[in-house]
């Protein structure tokens, strides 16, 4: 069995294995190992869950018949949780509508064992490139999650008349403030969130507010 994931400090990708065959995962683990890439492997997915580290860009080969909890049980836990790790899901006994089923819940490849060395480090590579833009992408939510955070009440206020297009004017009226201070604000607003432009300022606290509330099933 492979080593057990590093410090998320370190940041350097992992792929996580998790197969009820211990066979099937030592040789995956011995596989990526001979090209570098770091891995860990489990039998159980409720060892793997407890071991997760979604501050580490990762990708996960999962088997998806296994005892306790299968690979969809996993897939559907990851999903609950927000994780974003791109998963390639692994089975002896693959059909078209697990497959489907796979693809449609997020999962980036389906491969029916037993596969091709040289096809699944393919397939690992392309997963880990993506794991580790997704991670970027994230880590860049985060932060501007903390920044915005940091917004004053009035400032928030502020944000929202630009997000909904308002000019100052037009956002001093409905706030009963100056022009000036309104522009006070939004200077303030774009220093703190540390955009480049407006535009860009726009552009990104959009998909903040669209990814919470996609999460929470309300509108932004």
């Amino acid at each position: 069995m492979s080593q057990q994931p590093q410090s998320a400090l370190s940041l350097a990708p992992i792929v996580y294995i998790v197969d009820d065959d211990n066979g099937m995962c030592t040789s995956l683990a011995w596989l990526l190992e001979s090209v570098g890439v770091k891995s860990a492997g489990f039998a159980k997915a409720s060892e793997f869950l407890s071991a997760f580290d979604p501050d580490v860009p990762a990708c996960l080969v999962l088997d998806v018949r296994m005892p306790e909890q299968s690979g969809f049980d996993v897939q559907a836990e990851l999903n609950r949780q927000g994780a974003t790790l791109p998963i390639i899901f692994v089975s002896g006994h693959g059909d078209i509508p697990m497959s489907v089923r796979a693809l449609q819940n997020g999962a980036i490849d389906f491969v029916e064992k037993p596969y091709n060395s040289q096809q699944m480090l393919d397939r690992v590579q392309r997963a880990l490139k993506l794991a580790s833009q997704r991670h970027a992408a994230d880590q860049k939510q985060r932060e501007l999650r903390k920044r915005l955070a940091s917004l004053t009440a009035r400032e928030k206020e502020v944000l929202r008349g630009v997000i909904d297009g308002k000019g100052s004017k037009r956002i001093a009226s409905d706030l009963s403030i100056s022009v000036k201070t309104v522009d006070v604000h939004r200077a303030s607003i774009k220093d703190k969130l540390g955009a480049a432009s407006i535009a860009m300022l726009v552009r990104d606290v959009m998909a903040v507010w669209d990814q919470e509330a996609a999460a929470s099933g309300t509108n932004a």
